[in-house]
Formats: C-alpha cells, sequence, structure tokens
C-alpha cells in the first residue's frame, strides 16, 4: 500500500498549503488517491475534501491503538493508488497523538515541510535536528516560501545529512486565510478553487511529484479489525450538517452506517423542521458566526427542543452543546434565543479554552456511558458557558482537571467531542437509544 504523510516543523509552516499542491497536482494526474488528516482536527480536511472532491478521514493515534488505525487506513485507503496524510502541528508534538507515534504504528514514510521564511544556513539546524531527535521514518524534505535562488543550498543540504530532496513552493501568494481555529473554511475564500489549481501548477513544476510516486510500496502490517455489531431495525439518525455545523467526523458517521443506521441530513439554518428520525446529532462548527440566521429558524429551534424534551436520543459537541442553551452572545455582543434545552447562556472569551486531548469519565449513567466510564475526548472552542455541567469529570496528561458535559438516559450535551472509533461501544449504547426510542414512538417519528 503506497502512502505518505505530509508532516512539518510546526503549526502554520505550510503542511496544508503543500498538501492540498501535492494532491491538486496528483489528481490532475489522474492518481487514484485517499487523502487523511493526522489527529482530531476538522478544518484542514475540508480543503483535502475540497482539492479531491472525496470524503477525506481522520487518523488518531490518541483515540485510536494500532489496530484500529491500520483498520481505518486500509478501510478508506486501500484500494485507492495512493494514500497522503497531512499531519498535525509538529512531527514530534502532541505525544501519543503526534505524527511521529502515526508514522511509527503504521510503519508510514514521512516527507517533512519546512516552512523557510527568514531562514537560510539555519534550515540545516533544523533538517538535521528533526532528523536525530528519536526514530523515524522521514524519507526527505519539501522546503515552503523558500526563495528560489535558495534551491541549489536546499539540495546540497540534503545530500549532506543523506535525506531525500522532494522539491519546493517558492512564495507564491495562494496562502490559506487563517480563524482562531485554524483556517477559514474554505467556503469562506472566494477563490479558493483557483488558489487551489494554482498549488497544482506550482506543485507539478517545483515538487517532486514522481519522487513521491516512487517511494517504496510498504506493505500495510497485520491488524485485528474491531468487532461491529448490526441493528436490524435500521434507526434513522438526523445528522446537522451545514455551515454553522460542519465539525464531523465522518468515520462517526460510517460507523453508524455499518451499524445499520441510516445517516438523514439536514440543515438548522435552513430547514425549518428536523427531518424523521429516532436519534439527532448536532456537532460542533460555528453556530457564533451565524446567530441571526439559527435564532430567527423558530421552527426548527421548537421541533429539536420537543423532540429532545420527548425523549429522542441526542449527542450535542460543542457548537451543537451552544445551539441547545437558552441564549447565545456572539463576538460582537449581541444575544440571540437557541433552543433552550440546556438552562444557561454561551458567551465569547478572549483565549482558547481547554485545549486539547482529555479522557472523561462519567459520574452518572448517561447515554454514551455508565458510571465510572472513561472516554477519549478533545476540546477546542474560545466560547464558554454558564453551565458547562458538571456530569463528568475531564482530565489532561499533566493533572489538569475539570467539570464538563450533561448527561442522561438519552443526551449528552458538552463542549468535549468524540470519536466513535475510540470505543465503539458508546456508538452501540446510543444507537440501542436510538432503537428503543424509535420502537416506542413508530419508527423515524
Amino acid at each position: 500500500m503506497k502512502r505518505f504523510i505530509i508532516a512539518g516543523t510546526g503549526s502554520g509552516c505550510g503542511k496544508t498549503t503543500v498538501t492540498c499542491a501535492v494532491l491538486s497536482a496528483l489528481k490532475k494526474r489522474g492518481t487514484d488517491l485517499a487523502a487523511f488528516k493526522c489527529g482530531p482536527d476538522y478544518i484542514d480536511p475540508m480543503f483535502l475534501r475540497r482539492t479531491l472532491g472525496t470524503d477525506v478521514h481522520n487518523l488518531d493515534s490518541f483515540f485510536c491503538g494500532r489496530d484500529t488505525l491500520l483498520y481505518l487506513l486500509d478501510e478508506y485507503g486501500g484500494s485507492r493508488e495512493l494514500s497522503v496524510i497531512e499531519g498535525v502541528m509538529g512531527f514530534y508534538d502532541g505525544a501519543e497523538g503526534s505524527a511521529h507515534a502515526l508514522s511509527q504504528l503504521t510503519d508510514t514514510p514521512v516527507i517533512m515541510v519546512i516552512g523557510c521564511k527568514g531562514m537560510s544556513d539555519s534550515i540545516g539546524a533544523v533538517m538535521r535536528g528533526f532528523l536525530s531527535y528519536r526514530p523515524n521514518n522521514i524519507a526527505g524534505f519539501v522546503f515552503d516560501c523558500l526563495p528560489e535562488r535558495l534551491e541549489p543550498l536546499e539540495r546540497k543540504l540534503c545530500a549532506e545529512l543523506g535525506t531525500g530532496y522532494f522539491g519546493f513552493l517558492p512564495q507564491n501568494g495562494a496562502a490559506l486565510e487563517s480563524r482562531h481555529l485554524g483556517l477559514v473554511m474554505p467556503g469562506e475564500i472566494a477563490d479558493i478553487n483557483e488558489k487551489l489549481d494554482r498549488l497544482g501548477e506550482l506543485a507539478e513544476k517545483y515538487i517532486d511529484l514522481d519522487g513521491l510516486l516512487g517511494l517504496p510500496d510498504i506493505p500495510l502490517p497485520e491488524y485485528r479489525a474491531p468487532r461491529i455489531p448490526r441493528f436490524g431495525s435500521e434507526p434513522v439518525i438526523a445528522v446537522a450538517y451545514d455551515s454553522a455545523f460542519c465539525f464531523l467526523y465522518h468515520e462517526n458517521i460510517g460507523l453508524l452506517e455499518k451499524m445499520g443506521c441510516k445517516a438523514e441530513y439536514f440543515s438548522p439554518l435552513s430547514d425549518k423542521h428536523l427531518p424523521g428520525a429516532d436519534g439527532l446529532l448536532l456537532c460542533g462548527g460555528y453556530p457564533e458566526l451565524y446567530g441571526a440566521e439559527l435564532s430567527a429558524n423558530a421552527s426548527m429551534l421548537a421541533d429539536i427542543r420537543e423532540r429532545i424534551c420527548s425523549g429522542m436520543p441526542v449527542m450535542a459537541e460543542c457548537g451543537g452543546f451552544m445551539y441547545l442553551h437558552e441564549k447565545m452572545t456572539d463576538k460582537s455582543g449581541k444575544t440571540y434565543p437557541m433552543a433552550g434545552v440546556i438552562k444557561g447562556r454561551t458567551f465569547p472569551t478572549e483565549r482558547l479554552r481547554r485545549f486539547g486531548y482529555i479522557t472523561v469519565t462519567a459520574r452518572e449513567d448517561g447515554l454514551l456511558c455508565g458510571k465510572g466510564g472513561s472516554l477519549k475526548a478533545h476540546e477546542f472552542h474560545y466560547w464558554d458557558s454558564t453551565d458547562c455541567g458538571a456530569d463528568f469529570l475531564a482530565e489532561k496528561s499533566d493533572g489538569r482537571s475539570w467539570e464538563c458535559g450533561h448527561t442522561g438516559g438519552s443526551i449528552y450535551a458538552g463542549f468535549p467531542h468524540f470519536y466513535f472509533y475510540s470505543d465503539t461501544g458508546m456508538a452501540v449504547r446510543f444507537v440501542e437509544k436510538c432503537c428503543e426510542y424509535g420502537g416506542k414512538n413508530g419508527a423515524h417519528t
């Protein structure tokens, strides 16, 4: 299985730009591609998806062990000619969730991206450091924002250090814009298709695509696939998905479908009513950018409130959790009525709140696990709530902890995001409750 990771020296070094450039160029060549994102990121995969026009999947070695990672890589990339995986943060950052960890677990070669703005010979010191810091699968380097006159120097440095030279991208005016959660979403960039095409043209000219395609075919290590039960009642899950709610792991939906569920997508922004369903998923996103529109859609808010109050199982993560509050305040200070399921208000803060991987332990029996059960999750948000909940204790690896989340027999609502493949038991519990609700209320009410 031919595959490689495009990793980087740190956040903002150009990983996404280089990955999109490579994907755009190889797509134009007719290469049959699969794309993945290392870690829990939602936004970078949108750019990869926009470039390829196909689903992009996450591979997260904090959430998943070796067997599950290999299963997902095989499931979504095994039939393709090439799988390209974008790294996360700096190559070694993120401990067990790092691109380095993913590479080691899956025996995948790594192409390192160095952002070269403001450097020349010092680039060699950065290269040597990454090559020697820990055992790794680094096959070579791509140099982003490199003045073309320095290209001979980088070739020389790669030769001296015994590593591969895979080209560079010049400063090109096709930079991808950023926002507080990372890159601006591709749908917000007016000329995004032109930028992606331009990146592909630059990659064809300056990046050694033939060298990338010539990397060795490394057999995928053997693995044990996860056991996935199938439900015969085929429950329908209403899944929020639009500009306000777009932080969705497509593997979560894929797992539900393998269990026999049908995903029915809807828009809290534009649809007037919830579709007929046995369960509800309200994912994260940017609801704070659409407060007026969401609040004005009174029929949808009332529908969701009534269904949840009737006992319909619901998972509401981060932005979806914010939507369920009585009120939401946007960055300008305007406050809008929301669904009113959670008694309280969400509001903006000046800095990133409760960032990173966590393990949450349930203090009560709930929708996703029983009392005392632990689940892996992550948080990443600038908004906060007057009632974050206290049904879980969240703990970080450095010892910090806090209370979070609302849960019960038919609800989970909180800032933490979950990945179903980290513990398929939570998906089983959710689907069981959906089947139970559908059986009591008539299928797909």
